[in-house]
């Protein structure tokens, strides 16, 4: 009978450090490995240029805030402030408009008409998504049909609404039409619809009814959703401009979009001032984009989760 033979082959000894570093090398995908192709290259271009068109905008609004009039005129194609000065902002300080009593307004009435939206929007969505009743497709139909709509077609029946409630001029006028919002239903029926009916039937077997299934296990899981439109409800209210021109009368009640165009003349018109007053308009919704990014993110991640 043959022996085999064997060969003592030298084998590297494996450290902890040696097996991590195999281990990251065979998740990485090989063809990261290789650098990125020419479709990745184009995509991060394509994503650059966006970006900049987005940015560059913004960027020079903030500077030309920084400008006198002389200059935002003269060197108007020069991004650059010559000379740097803060005259624009202790102009709107120290000015006859009131646009910190304008800043106010547009918090209050975006903050109110936010809640409201809010609290209709949930109840609608969970009716809609979870409750069985006679004619639901019908309504669910009918307020689709609305999104469909120009806004601008519920003006003049808004506007004698309003008349009529004796609500012209009052922070009522700006917020409760918005109230019952459609997108608001249909975004949230979305997301009910998409929870799992498990956790729901458990709690009735434990005896609970619909409004304490609504309240503490709808809203606390619907987080991310309801955090989401109350970003989009809120900046809805805070950039509208042409429903408040119609409804606010006095100067003091006007909101912030309304109220910046008074700072533009009929016959002169401040660019810095009025570039400082976009800078001013646009930091609450920079903060709450920035403390709702989360929120936002999660939702959209999981708007395609069936559960």
């Amino acid at each position: 009978m043959t022996g085999i033979s064997t060969e003592t082959v030298d084998r590297p000894t494996l450290t902890p450090q040696t097996v991590a570093r195999r281990l990251r090398e065979d998740r990485t995908p090989r063809r990261s490995r290789r650098g990125p192709t020419g479709a990745t290259l184009a995509l991060y271009i394509v994503l650059i240029v966006m970006s900049l068109l987005i940015i560059v905008p913004i960027v020079w609004i903030v500077l030309t805030s920084f400008k006198t009039d002389y200059d935002a005129i003269k060197n108007s194609a020069s991004p650059i402030p010559n000379p740097f000065t803060l005259q624009a902002y202790q102009t709107l300080m120290n000015g006859q408009e009131p646009i910190f009593r304008w800043f106010l307004n547009s918090l209050a009435a975006g903050a109110l008409q936010t809640a409201l939206i809010l609290v209709t929007a949930s109840l609608g969505a969970y009716a809609l998504a979870r409750l069985d009743f006679a004619g639901k497709r019908i309504v669910f139909g009918a307020i689709i049909a609305t999104l469909l709509v120009p806004p601008v077609i519920f003006l003049i029946p808004n506007y004698l609404i309003v008349e009529n409630l004796g609500w012209l001029d009052s922070i009522w006028a700006i917020t409760v039409p918005g109230a019952a919002s459609a997108f608001g239903i249909f975004f949230l029926r979305q997301f009910f619809a998409n929870l799992p009916s498990e956790i729901e039937e458990a709690a009735r077997i434990d005896g609970a009814g619909d409004l304490r299934i609504f309240l503490q296990i709808v809203i606390p899981l619907s987080r991310p959703a309801i955090a989401t439109l109350a970003v989009l409800s809120f900046l809805n209210n805070w950039n509208d401009f042409l429903w408040p021109v119609y409804v606010l009368l006095s100067p003091q009640n006007l909101t912030l979009q309304p109220g910046l165009s008074v700072l533009s003349g009929a016959y002169s018109t401040h660019f810095g001032i009025v570039m400082a007053g976009a800078v001013i308009a646009a930091i609450p919704v920079l903060i709450i984009f920035t403390l709702a990014q989360r929120q936002i993110v999660d939702s959209v991640a999981s708007a395609g989760v069936k559960g």
